[in-house]
C-alpha cells in the first residue's frame, strides 16, 4: 500500500466555494458494500436509508475563531498564527506562517481586536518545531475569541458571508479549527424527522486539528505521524451505543472524526467512556469495532480521511465512486455534497 494509491484529479471548479442552502439540500451518494452498488438522492433522503432502534453519533465540536493575525515587535512584519490545540494556561500550539520570520523569543503583537489597555494581546514564541508548528504563549488566551477568525480550508477562497454557516447545528463545545463538515448538511427539521422514525441520537467530542488539512507526505501511509485531538465520550452514550449492538441495530457515525473517537474508544475490543487524546490513524486493513454505517464527505487526495473511508469501504469501490462523483459534477471537500456507506 502507497499513498500514491490514494490519489485522483480533481478539477477545481467541483471544489464547493459557498454552502447549499437549506443545508439538506445537498446531494448524497449512497454506497452499497454488500453488492458495491450506487445511488444517488438528495441528503434530507437519508432518512429512507435508517431504521427505528438505530443510534446516529454525531461530533459536536465547536470551530474556535483560529485564526489570528499578528505583526512581530519592533517590526513590520506580518505573521499568521492557526491555533492547533490548547497546552496549558495561556500556551498554545500553534502553526506560524511564514515560518521563517519567527524563532524562539520572537514577540508579537496580535492585530485586529478593539484596542483598549486593558485588551492589548501579545505573545512569545517559546519553541519551534517542524513545519512551521511552534509552541507559543499568549498574554491572556480569554482574548482570542475577540482577535481571531473561523479559519476556513485553503481550498476556500470565496468569503463566508455568515461564520455560523461553517458550524454544524448542534456545535457545543468549543475546541476544533476546521469544522467535522458531515455535520453540516442535518437541519433541525431533518434530525426531528429522524428522531420521530426512532433513529437515537448521540453527541461526542472529538476537537479537530491540524491533519484535516494535510496531504500525506511519506509514501508508506503507516509512517505518517498523525495530529493527535482531544476527544470525549460519555458513559451515558457508550451505554446507548452497546445497546444498540446488543439489540442487532446499526451505529451510524457521523464523519471520520466520529469515526475516529468510537474506534478509539474500542481498542481494547469494546467501546468503552473515553476522555484523553486520538492518535488513531486508520488504513485499509483495518479492522471496524463499532462503526457499521459511515456519512462523510468527498476528501482531499491523499489524506487520512480519504485511506480511513478506503478502509471502510474498499479502496477500488471509493475511487470508482469518486470517479463518478466527478462525471455527475458532485461538489467537493468542506461545503460539498455527502456519501452515505451501508
Amino acid at each position: 500500500m502507497k499513498t500514491s494509491d490514494f490519489d485522483y484529479h480533481l478539477p477545481p471548479e467541483l471544489i464547493a466555494q459557498i454552502p447549499l442552502e437549506p443545508r439538506d439540500q445537498s446531494r448524497l451518494m449512497v454506497l452499497r458494500r454488500c453488492d458495491g452498488s450506487i445511488e444517488h438522492r438528495r441528503f434530507y433522503e437519508i432518512i429512507d436509508y435508517l431504521e427505528n432502534g438505530d443510534t446516529m453519533v454525531f461530533n459536536n465540536s465547536r470551530v474556535i475563531p483560529a485564526r489570528i493575525m499578528g505583526q512581530k515587535h519592533n517590526s513590520q512584519t506580518k505573521v499568521e498564527l492557526l491555533l492547533l490545540r490548547r497546552l496549558g494556561n495561556n500556551i498554545w500550539e500553534t502553526l506560524v506562517r511564514p515560518a521563517r520570520k519567527v524563532t524562539p523569543g520572537t514577540e508579537i503583537r496580535i492585530a485586529g481586536a478593539p484596542h483598549a489597555a486593558d485588551e492589548e494581546m501579545n505573545a512569545e514564541v517559546l519553541e519551534q518545531g517542524e513545519g512551521g508548528i511552534n509552541i507559543i504563549r499568549f498574554s491572556d488566551d480569554s482574548l482570542l475569541e475577540k482577535y481571531g477568525q473561523i479559519p476556513l480550508p485553503p481550498y476556500i477562497s470565496t468569503p463566508l458571508a455568515d461564520a455560523e454557516r461553517y458550524q454544524t447545528i448542534y456545535a457545543q463545545t468549543n475546541g476544533s479549527v476546521a469544522a467535522p463538515t458531515a455535520g453540516l448538511h442535518f437541519t433541525s427539521r431533518l434530525l426531528s424527522e429522524l428522531e420521530k422514525k426512532g433513529v437515537r441520537l448521540a453527541f461526542v467530542t472529538l476537537h479537530i486539528g491540524l491533519d484535516t488539512f494535510r496531504p500525506v507526505r511519506v509514501e508508506d501511509p503507516s509512517r505518517h505521524v498523525i495530529h493527535k485531538e482531544y476527544g470525549e465520550l460519555t458513559s451515558e452514550v457508550t451505554a446507548l451505543v452497546n445497546e444498540t449492538r446488543e439489540q442487532g441495530r446499526k451505529v451510524i457515525a457521523v464523519g471520520t472524526s466520529t469515526v475516529r473517537l468510537l474506534e478509539a474508544a474500542a481498542r481494547t475490543g469494546t467501546i468503552q467512556p473515553f476522555a484523553g487524546w486520538v492518535d488513531l490513524l486508520i488504513l485499509p486493513g483495518y479492522k471496524f469495532r463499532v462503526t457499521d454505517v459511515m456519512v462523510t464527505n468527498f476528501h482531499l487526495p491523499r489524506s487520512t480521511l480519504l485511506m480511513l473511508v478506503s478502509a471502510f469501504a474498499g479502496k477500488d469501490f471509493v475511487l470508482q465512486s469518486y470517479e463518478q462523483a466527478r462525471s455527475l459534477n458532485y461538489r467537493f471537500y468542506s461545503f460539498g455534497d455527502a456519501m452515505l456507506i451501508l
